[in-house]
């Protein structure tokens, strides 16, 4: 038996990169998924590949409309929701003097209203269930600053804080709201800015970090597995951090 049998779970940004691996292991795992993503042609390769067990639809995450199409969707195919992934998130890089308002807007749009409008989608269903998790992917960049990410990093510490203020609030209804704060992911989105894996095999980039390597998106999703689980049934509004011990401490 899968960890997840039974379960249906709605992956945003699930066409490529850390979103397709969590929902392939979900699957693979017993559940039904709903991938929602705007790469229509990558996202539906990837539900085609899966066969009966997930759909794709597409959906923007910054707009409240879309949720609701996204989730009436996901009940029509699969009768309920049981886990919100809140995975979709855009990277802009740039000093504080370099970004325009509007630049820093557009990834706060996604990044953090995206996961805000989320979760206020999936609460009727979840609330009626009496159960349900919600997985908030942050990021490293939001337990610590980081240089010329400023839009990225404000998004990221905006989810923690978010994921903490949903727990408390949802608790006593049955569902769980946690976050995942991964270090380097080998994933398209780093791909542009010079720190996939590509990057001399991460050697150089990654070389301070104590396992000395950046991550695959297969080992992320494994923790995003566990908290969607009942294996977590008692974990709520924590922070889970898989950064290959990046945020240990002060390199010497």
């Amino acid at each position: 038996m899968g960890k997840l049998d039974g379960k249906v779970a709605l992956i945003t940004g699930a066409a490529r990169g850390q979103g397709e691996a969590e929902a392939r292991l979900f699957v693979e795992q017993g559940a039904r998924v709903v991938l929602g993503d705007m790469r229509d042609d990558l996202g539906k390769q990837v539900a085609e590949s899966l066969g009966n067990a997930a759909i794709y639809l597409n959906h923007d995450v910054s707009h409240e409309e879309s949720w609701a199409g996204f989730c009436a969707g996901a009940l029509e195919a699969f009768g309920k929701i049981d886990v919100l992934v809140n995975n979709a998130g855009i990277l802009m890089t740039g000093s504080i003097a370099e970004t325009s308002l509007d630049e820093y807007m557009r990834v706060l749009q996604v990044n953090q209203v995206g996961v805000f409008l989320g979760m206020k989608a999936v609460l009727g269903p979840m609330t009626e269930a009496g159960a349900g998790s919600i997985v908030n992917i942050s990021s490293v960049g939001g337990l610590a600053g980081v240089p010329g990410m400023v839009s990225y990093v404000s998004s990221k510490f905006a989810v923690r804080g978010m994921t903490k203020t949903a727990a408390l609030e949802l608790g006593p209804l049955g569902i769980r709201v946690n976050s995942v704060h991964p270090g380097g992911v080998d994933t398209p989105m780093l791909a542009p800015i010079g720190m996939g894996a590509e990057a001399g095999d991460g050697r150089d980039i990654y070389a301070g970090v104590p396992l000395r390597r950046i991550s695959e998106a297969s080992e992320i999703a494994q923790l995003v597995a566990f908290l969607a689980s009942d294996d977590s049934s008692y974990c709520t509004g924590s922070e889970f951090t898989a950064d290959g011990g990046m945020m240990a401490g002060i390199p010497l």
